[in-house]
């Protein structure tokens, strides 16, 4: 699989429409402020996913959507562990955590009672 995708001499104008479709979200949101919460969102949204599409399209988008992929590929290859091997595991790290907590508190309180005795 190519890391890099063609890139077209199209791709800096429809950057610049992704970002003019975001543009006219936030203004749209702020510009239209008095209306329902539900229409401003939904609108929202589909400015969102229009720009996703557009972005996609792109040399840059398209490597984006190789790397999703590949990624949820190699989420389904992690064998996941089981219930009990994971309570087992929280466990030791617990206990161990607070074992380090006993030992660097008993050496504190050392260090300090031999301070205590230097100084007076």
């Amino acid at each position: 699989m190519s890391a890099e995708a063609p890139v077209s001499r199209l791709d800096p104008l429809k950057w610049l429409v992704v970002a003019a479709l975001v543009a006219a979200a936030v203004v749209g949101n702020s510009y239209y402020s008095n209306e329902s919460l539900l229409y401003r969102i939904i609108a929202i949204v589909v400015l969102a996913v229009v720009a996703g599409f557009v972005a996609l399209q792109t040399a840059r988008g398209a490597s984006f959507w190789a790397l999703v992929k590949g990624s949820r590929t190699e989420i389904r290859k992690v064998v996941w562990p089981t219930r009990q091997e994971t309570v087992q595991t929280t466990g030791i790290v617990v206990l161990f955590v607070v074992a380090c907590a006993l030992l660097l508190w008993g050496l504190d309180s050392l260090l300090g009672w031999l301070a205590s005795l230097v100084i007076g």
